[in-house]
């Protein structure tokens, strides 16, 4: 990368949090690569709000709201983790873009079926699984390679933040989008404009300009590297803790997104309208949760967060299950919103400070495992316990075991802390206390 990016910001020195909201911006590809993306994001947003209406319009049962969601996802859980090892080898640069257009064209194809009325659920689930493939590369990928754009590791955690408020921001405008359009002109229309916003994004990778990187060397086996990720992972407490409660949240407390259009329809008595209105309240929550991250100082604090924005989720999900009021119920997701995200983005912050780097793709690609391959099995779970107890009784079963799984997390936080510590001095991120050791030590040598 080139050295022409800003000096990083003097966190300490900073008189107002605000001030430090969009610092990151100030690095010319990471701007291009979030103006692409806000732009791609939304059409993405509006493709899952169509499809999931769509579902629901074709079938009007929650076990096929739960498959299509489980199409979606399975094939990212199964493949992410083989993904890694690739990543940390290729060109994340040319994989972006390549999965990208990939991605363009499941859209297009979306869109070509839904307008031409030959849509069904066999079409949405095959399609649907398509795009988990590309997504097994693309989502860690994008991770990785959104933290080779920022240089000065003080300001990871507001890359981050503002790339999680740039995907928040999205889902609060593309539902709303959504529902409109699904309303006016129909669901092949989202489809159809999904497709095309992918080249918005194309066009800031494309314009990015980028310092050529050494292409990684494989000294052994594909398999050999892939234990070696996990064995680093799952050996370190805190990225051990952090991956099992996401997996947790993801198989109990995110299948919530394919029961809103039950509480939309049939619980609040709405429409299409209702559905987008429920899911930009999730997206408005979620988006604040992002920017109170990014004007954050410092990653330091996060541990003690990420548990108490995953029981923030589960509250406001046991909540949500019990109102029948919409004004009530757009407030409780946005709540609902804001812990989700919250959880989501500490948890990311912390393991993307405190991974090293010939290693993080393929523990990026475990962190999207955890997501991607529990949420498939929670849909189906979902879906089957809402035909079975009804879609508010499966909510709030849910929403308590995220509670249940905060509460295991905070009896870690002593031990995580001792193991991060060591981290946060090498990288000079507790600098106070790095400074006065090295203070001492020079006072040791003097005497």
């Amino acid at each position: 990368m080139k050295s022409e990016n800003p000096p990083a910001v003097d966190q300490r020195r900073s008189p107002f949090r605000f001030s430090l909201l969009w610092r990151t911006l100030r690095y010319r590809n990471y701007r291009l690569f979030f103006a692409g993306q806000l732009v791609s994001l939304i059409g993405t947003w509006m493709t899952n709000t169509a499809t999931v209406w769509l579902v629901y319009r074709l079938s009007g049962s929650a076990l096929m709201l739960g498959l299509v969601g489980f199409s979606s996802q399975i094939p990212a859980a199964v493949l992410s983790p083989l993904a890694g090892i690739y990543i940390d080898q290729w060109n994340k640069h040319r994989v972006l873009v390549a999965t990208q257009v990939l991605s363009m064209l499941q859209s297009f194809a979306l869109a070509a079926l839904a307008l031409s009325g030959k849509i069904t659920v066999g079409w949405l689930i095959g399609l649907n699984a398509l795009q988990g493939v590309i997504n097994a590369f693309e989502m860690p990928c994008r991770q990785s390679f959104v933290i080779s754009l920022v240089e000065e590791k003080e300001n990871l955690g507001n890359a981050i933040a503002l790339n999680s408020s740039m995907f928040n921001a999205a889902r609060l405008l593309g539902p709303s989008i959504a529902g409109i359009v699904i309303a006016w002109i129909g669901e092949g229309w989202c489809f159809f404009a999904d497709g095309v916003s992918f080249l918005a994004v194309l066009a800031s990778l494309l314009a990015m300009r980028l310092a050529p990187r050494p292409a990684g060397q494989r000294s052994t086996t594909a398999l050999a590297e892939f234990r070696e990720g996990w064995r680093y992972t799952f050996g370190s407490p805190p990225l051990r803790a952090i991956i099992t409660l996401l997996a947790l949240t993801s198989l109990v407390g995110v299948p919530y997104t394919v029961l809103v259009p039950i509480f939309a329809g049939k619980l609040l008595g709405g429409g299409p309208h209702t559905l987008g209105f429920l899911m930009a309240a999730a997206g408005a929550g979620a988006l604040l949760a992002a920017l109170w991250l990014a004007a954050r100082r410092s990653v330091l604090g996060l541990t003690r967060v990420v548990p108490w924005a995953t029981a923030t989720f589960g509250g406001g999900l046991i909540l949500f299950s019990l109102s029948r009021w919409l004004p009530l119920s757009l407030l409780l997701m946005m709540v609902a919103g804001f812990g989700f995200m919250t959880q989501m983005a500490a948890s990311n912050t912390v393991l993307q400070t405190i991974v090293e780097d010939d290693k993080r793709g393929r523990v990026m690609s475990l962190f999207v495992f955890a997501f991607l391959g529990a949420a498939p099995l929670g849909s189906l779970l979902a879906g089957g316990l809402a035909d079975r107890l009804g879609a508010p009784w499966t909510l709030r079963l849910g929403g308590l075991g995220c509670v249940l799984g905060s509460l295991w997390f905070f009896r870690q936080l002593p031990q995580l802390r001792l193991a991060i510590r060591p981290i946060y001095l090498k990288l000079g991120i507790l600098r106070e206390v790095a400074e006065g050791i090295e203070r001492v030590s020079v006072l040791e040598k003097l005497e």
